[in-house]
Protein backbone atom coordinates (compact mmCIF):
# COMPACT_ATOMS: atom_id res chain seq x y z
CA UNK A 1 0.00 0.00 0.00
CA UNK A 2 1.29 3.27 -0.30
CA UNK A 3 2.47 5.59 2.41
CA UNK A 4 0.51 8.72 3.45
CA UNK A 5 2.54 11.85 1.71
CA UNK A 6 3.61 13.33 5.00
CA UNK A 7 6.29 9.88 5.58
CA UNK A 8 8.05 10.15 1.76
CA UNK A 9 10.57 12.57 1.49
CA UNK A 10 9.64 15.42 -1.24
CA UNK A 11 12.90 16.26 -3.16
CA UNK A 12 12.15 18.72 -5.65
CA UNK A 13 14.77 18.31 -8.33
CA UNK A 14 13.34 14.67 -8.77
CA UNK A 15 10.26 15.86 -10.59
CA UNK A 16 9.81 14.91 -14.44
CA UNK A 17 13.30 12.61 -13.73
CA UNK A 18 13.15 8.45 -15.50
CA UNK A 19 14.16 6.33 -13.16
CA UNK A 20 14.14 2.48 -13.62
CA UNK A 21 13.93 0.36 -10.48
CA UNK A 22 15.07 -3.52 -10.89
CA UNK A 23 13.83 -5.37 -8.25
CA UNK A 24 10.80 -3.06 -8.24
CA UNK A 25 7.94 -5.38 -7.60
CA UNK A 26 7.75 -6.23 -3.84
CA UNK A 27 9.78 -5.26 -0.68
CA UNK A 28 12.15 -2.53 -0.62
CA UNK A 29 11.81 -1.94 -4.25
CA UNK A 30 8.43 -1.76 -4.28
CA UNK A 31 8.19 1.07 -2.08
CA UNK A 32 11.06 2.89 -3.47
CA UNK A 33 8.98 2.76 -6.84
CA UNK A 34 6.04 4.60 -4.95
CA UNK A 35 8.54 6.91 -3.46
CA UNK A 36 9.82 8.01 -5.87
CA UNK A 37 6.33 8.28 -7.62
CA UNK A 38 5.35 10.78 -4.99
CA UNK A 39 8.31 13.00 -6.37
CA UNK A 40 7.14 13.04 -9.92
CA UNK A 41 9.70 10.27 -11.60
CA UNK A 42 8.70 8.22 -14.13
CA UNK A 43 8.88 4.61 -12.95
CA UNK A 44 9.51 1.32 -14.97
CA UNK A 45 9.36 -0.97 -12.35
CA UNK A 46 10.92 -4.02 -13.15
CA UNK A 47 10.75 -8.24 -12.02
CA UNK A 48 10.37 -11.10 -12.74
CA UNK A 49 6.90 -11.72 -11.89
CA UNK A 50 4.25 -10.01 -13.67
CA UNK A 51 1.78 -10.21 -11.23
CA UNK A 52 3.72 -8.75 -8.73
CA UNK A 53 4.95 -5.47 -11.07
CA UNK A 54 1.31 -4.74 -11.93
CA UNK A 55 0.24 -4.41 -8.51
CA UNK A 56 3.19 -1.89 -7.45
CA UNK A 57 2.18 -0.11 -11.05
CA UNK A 58 -1.36 0.07 -9.95
CA UNK A 59 -0.40 1.51 -6.55
CA UNK A 60 1.69 3.75 -8.56
CA UNK A 61 -1.39 5.31 -10.87
CA UNK A 62 -3.72 5.27 -7.53
CA UNK A 63 -1.14 8.09 -5.89
CA UNK A 64 -1.76 9.84 -9.70
CA UNK A 65 2.07 8.34 -10.81
CA UNK A 66 3.27 7.40 -13.80
CA UNK A 67 5.14 3.78 -14.15
CA UNK A 68 5.55 0.73 -17.14
CA UNK A 69 6.23 -2.86 -16.23
CA UNK A 70 9.65 -3.74 -16.79
CA UNK A 71 9.85 -7.20 -16.56
CA UNK A 72 12.99 -9.30 -16.42
CA UNK A 73 15.36 -11.55 -15.17
CA UNK A 74 18.17 -9.35 -14.18
CA UNK A 75 20.68 -12.40 -14.00
CA UNK A 76 21.02 -12.80 -17.77
CA UNK A 77 22.31 -10.18 -19.79
CA UNK A 78 19.91 -10.50 -23.03
CA UNK A 79 17.04 -10.06 -20.68
CA UNK A 80 18.30 -7.23 -19.58
CA UNK A 81 19.20 -5.64 -22.53
CA UNK A 82 15.86 -6.20 -23.65
CA UNK A 83 14.28 -4.52 -20.71
CA UNK A 84 16.97 -1.47 -21.56
CA UNK A 85 15.31 -0.87 -25.19
CA UNK A 86 11.89 -1.40 -23.56
CA UNK A 87 12.40 1.49 -20.87
CA UNK A 88 14.16 3.67 -23.39
CA UNK A 89 11.73 3.22 -26.09
CA UNK A 90 8.49 3.73 -23.76
CA UNK A 91 10.31 6.26 -20.93
CA UNK A 92 13.37 7.40 -22.48
CA UNK A 93 16.96 7.12 -21.26
CA UNK A 94 16.99 6.52 -17.13
CA UNK A 95 18.43 9.78 -15.27
CA UNK A 96 18.43 7.10 -12.17
CA UNK A 97 18.85 3.29 -11.73
CA UNK A 98 18.29 1.81 -8.53
CA UNK A 99 19.66 -1.56 -9.07
CA UNK A 100 17.75 -3.67 -6.46
CA UNK A 101 17.16 -6.79 -7.63
CA UNK A 102 18.56 -9.73 -5.72
CA UNK A 103 17.94 -10.85 -2.29
CA UNK A 104 18.90 -13.91 0.15
CA UNK A 105 19.40 -17.33 -0.48
CA UNK A 106 17.77 -18.78 2.99
CA UNK A 107 19.93 -19.33 5.91
CA UNK A 108 23.81 -19.63 6.71
CA UNK A 109 25.24 -22.93 5.94
CA UNK A 110 28.58 -24.23 7.19
CA UNK A 111 30.92 -23.49 4.42
CA UNK A 112 31.91 -26.90 3.33
CA UNK A 113 28.29 -27.39 2.97
CA UNK A 114 28.15 -24.86 0.18
CA UNK A 115 26.28 -26.17 -3.11
CA UNK A 116 28.24 -25.11 -6.20
CA UNK A 117 24.34 -24.09 -7.22
CA UNK A 118 23.77 -22.07 -3.96
CA UNK A 119 26.86 -20.17 -4.57
CA UNK A 120 26.07 -19.09 -8.30
CA UNK A 121 22.85 -18.51 -7.25
CA UNK A 122 23.89 -16.24 -4.41
CA UNK A 123 26.63 -14.71 -7.03
CA UNK A 124 24.53 -14.16 -10.29
CA UNK A 125 21.32 -13.08 -8.40
CA UNK A 126 22.94 -9.91 -6.45
CA UNK A 127 26.35 -9.18 -7.69
CA UNK A 128 25.98 -10.12 -11.65
CA UNK A 129 22.61 -8.64 -11.82
CA UNK A 130 23.55 -5.61 -10.59
CA UNK A 131 26.80 -5.40 -13.60
CA UNK A 132 24.27 -6.23 -16.16
CA UNK A 133 21.81 -3.47 -14.92
CA UNK A 134 24.66 -1.06 -14.98
CA UNK A 135 26.30 -2.47 -18.16
CA UNK A 136 23.44 -1.68 -20.03
CA UNK A 137 22.03 1.31 -18.66
CA UNK A 138 24.89 3.56 -18.17
CA UNK A 139 26.05 4.19 -21.39
CA UNK A 140 22.98 6.83 -21.91
CA UNK A 141 24.41 8.29 -18.63
CA UNK A 142 27.69 8.84 -19.36
CA UNK A 143 26.89 10.25 -22.95
CA UNK A 144 24.39 12.75 -21.30
CA UNK A 145 27.04 13.57 -18.68
CA UNK A 146 24.29 13.24 -15.90
CA UNK A 147 22.72 10.72 -13.63
CA UNK A 148 22.46 9.04 -10.39
CA UNK A 149 22.81 5.29 -9.62
CA UNK A 150 22.00 3.73 -6.34
CA UNK A 151 22.86 -0.36 -5.50
CA UNK A 152 21.70 -3.02 -3.30
CA UNK A 153 24.15 -3.55 -0.92
CA UNK A 154 23.38 -5.38 2.57
CA UNK A 155 24.18 -5.34 6.24
CA UNK A 156 25.61 -9.43 5.46
CA UNK A 157 28.27 -7.58 2.94
CA UNK A 158 29.75 -5.65 5.97
CA UNK A 159 29.64 -7.89 8.60
CA UNK A 160 30.90 -11.79 8.90
CA UNK A 161 27.68 -12.85 10.76
CA UNK A 162 24.03 -14.07 10.20
CA UNK A 163 23.81 -14.34 6.32
CA UNK A 164 25.00 -17.29 3.69
CA UNK A 165 28.73 -16.42 3.29
CA UNK A 166 28.18 -16.57 -0.69
CA UNK A 167 25.44 -13.61 -0.10
CA UNK A 168 27.70 -11.41 1.99
CA UNK A 169 30.56 -12.01 -0.47
CA UNK A 170 28.60 -10.95 -3.48
CA UNK A 171 26.96 -7.61 -1.33
CA UNK A 172 30.39 -6.71 -0.96
CA UNK A 173 31.36 -7.35 -4.02
CA UNK A 174 28.23 -4.74 -5.00
CA UNK A 175 29.92 -2.45 -2.75
CA UNK A 176 33.51 -2.51 -4.61
CA UNK A 177 32.10 -2.77 -7.55
CA UNK A 178 29.95 0.53 -7.12
CA UNK A 179 33.61 2.08 -5.71
CA UNK A 180 35.23 1.04 -9.03
CA UNK A 181 32.61 2.58 -11.12
CA UNK A 182 32.25 5.67 -9.06
CA UNK A 183 36.08 6.31 -9.47
CA UNK A 184 35.43 5.48 -13.23
CA UNK A 185 32.60 7.84 -14.66
CA UNK A 186 32.44 10.77 -11.81
CA UNK A 187 34.29 12.58 -14.79
CA UNK A 188 30.93 12.07 -16.53
CA UNK A 189 29.04 13.77 -14.09
CA UNK A 190 27.04 10.06 -12.96
CA UNK A 191 27.42 9.45 -9.17
CA UNK A 192 26.84 5.88 -8.25
CA UNK A 193 26.40 4.75 -4.45
CA UNK A 194 25.18 1.76 -2.56
CA UNK A 195 22.58 1.82 0.35
CA UNK A 196 22.97 -1.25 2.82
CA UNK A 197 20.42 -2.60 4.66
CA UNK A 198 20.14 -4.41 7.56
CA UNK A 199 16.92 -6.47 9.10
CA UNK A 200 13.81 -4.82 7.31
CA UNK A 201 10.23 -5.73 7.81
CA UNK A 202 9.11 -6.73 4.49
CA UNK A 203 6.23 -8.53 3.70
CA UNK A 204 7.62 -11.82 3.64
CA UNK A 205 10.21 -11.19 6.40
CA UNK A 206 7.52 -10.37 8.83
CA UNK A 207 6.18 -13.69 7.25
CA UNK A 208 9.25 -15.18 7.84
CA UNK A 209 10.01 -13.78 11.69
CA UNK A 210 7.88 -14.80 14.85
CA UNK A 211 6.93 -12.08 16.97
CA UNK A 212 8.88 -13.03 20.29
CA UNK A 213 12.18 -13.54 17.81
CA UNK A 214 11.48 -10.06 16.49
CA UNK A 215 11.94 -8.78 19.79
CA UNK A 216 15.01 -10.30 20.54
CA UNK A 217 16.46 -8.55 17.16
CA UNK A 218 15.58 -5.57 18.18
CA UNK A 219 17.99 -5.70 20.93
CA UNK A 220 20.57 -5.75 18.77
CA UNK A 221 19.69 -2.39 17.23
CA UNK A 222 20.78 0.47 18.98
CA UNK A 223 17.36 2.72 17.83
CA UNK A 224 15.69 -0.16 18.89
CA UNK A 225 13.73 -1.55 16.21
CA UNK A 226 14.22 -2.90 13.22
CA UNK A 227 14.12 -1.48 9.83
CA UNK A 228 10.84 -0.88 7.23
CA UNK A 229 11.18 -0.94 3.90
CA UNK A 230 10.39 3.30 3.95
CA UNK A 231 13.50 3.63 5.92
CA UNK A 232 15.53 2.39 2.48
CA UNK A 233 13.27 4.12 0.30
CA UNK A 234 14.03 7.32 1.89
CA UNK A 235 17.84 6.97 1.62
CA UNK A 236 17.37 5.95 -1.68
CA UNK A 237 15.55 9.56 -2.29
CA UNK A 238 18.30 11.47 -1.04
CA UNK A 239 21.31 9.64 -2.79
CA UNK A 240 19.49 10.47 -5.92
CA UNK A 241 18.60 13.62 -5.52
CA UNK A 242 20.85 16.81 -5.97
CA UNK A 243 20.94 16.94 -1.83
CA UNK A 244 23.66 14.35 -2.02
CA UNK A 245 25.30 16.22 -5.18
CA UNK A 246 28.92 15.75 -3.77
CA UNK A 247 28.69 12.11 -2.78
CA UNK A 248 29.88 9.16 -5.08
CA UNK A 249 31.07 6.14 -4.06
CA UNK A 250 29.75 5.79 -0.32
CA UNK A 251 27.81 2.97 1.42
CA UNK A 252 25.13 4.46 3.58
CA UNK A 253 24.30 2.08 6.37
CA UNK A 254 20.78 2.32 6.91
CA UNK A 255 20.67 0.06 9.48
CA UNK A 256 19.34 1.29 12.97
CA UNK A 257 22.74 1.65 14.36
CA UNK A 258 23.87 -2.06 13.97
CA UNK A 259 26.25 -1.51 11.10
CA UNK A 260 28.72 1.73 12.07
CA UNK A 261 31.28 2.68 10.16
Amino acid sequence: MPLPPSTIPIFPDLLGKIAVVTGGSRGIGAETCLALARNGVKVAVNGRDEAAIQTTIQAIRASHGEAIAAPADCARLSSVEAMRDRVHAELGAPDFVVAFAGGGTGRPTPFQQITEADWRSSIDNNLTSTFFTLKCFLPAMTARCSGSIVNMASAGGRVAAGAPAGYGAAKAGVIMLTRHLAHEVGRHGVRVNCVSPSAVLTERTRQAIPEAQEQQMRAAFPLGRLGHPRDVAAATLFLLSSASAWITGATLDVAGGRVMS
